[in-house]
């Protein structure tokens, strides 16, 4: 992944901004909860539809739920049961950036996910069996 090595604060943003759309799912990563950073000796991964997650920060602090979708072009993540209402009524759901969050169970049904796993050390048996 190429990253700027630049320290000027207007390159970083540069950067963040002009980002192309498989650069920013890795920034887009959130960290582990304590218990599966033991468990997989991970610190972040990349956050995906699917993963159960828990707000730490803002408005929503302490609510619990799973990712309904994930805008890269924005960088922000909508999490199932945070919702604000609109003018007319509807509900729309709020959204959150990733690194405000902390994921509490992955979505392992995702074969590269998988396989990022094996890679970092965890065997296949102990995936498989959290996924079922």
């Amino acid at each position: 992944m190429q990253r700027t090595t630049s320290h000027k604060p207007s390159k970083q943003r540069k950067y963040l901004y002009n980002a192309p759309l498989h650069h920013r799912a890795k920034i887009m990563s959130a960290p582990l909860s304590e218990e599966l950073r033991s468990k997989y000796g991970i610190r972040s991964i990349p956050v995906r539809k699917g993963d159960r997650v828990r707000v730490v920060r803002g408005d929503y602090r302490g609510t619990e739920g799973e990712v309904i979708s994930v805008d890269r072009r924005r960088y922000r993540i909508a999490v199932k049961g945070i919702v604000r209402k609109r003018a007319d009524g509807t509900e729309v759901p709020v959204p959150i950036h990733p690194s405000k969050v902390v994921i509490t169970r992955l979505h392992l049904k995702d074969d590269a996910r998988r396989s990022m796993l094996e890679r970092k050390g965890v065997r296949a048996e102990e995936i498989l069996e959290e996924s079922e």
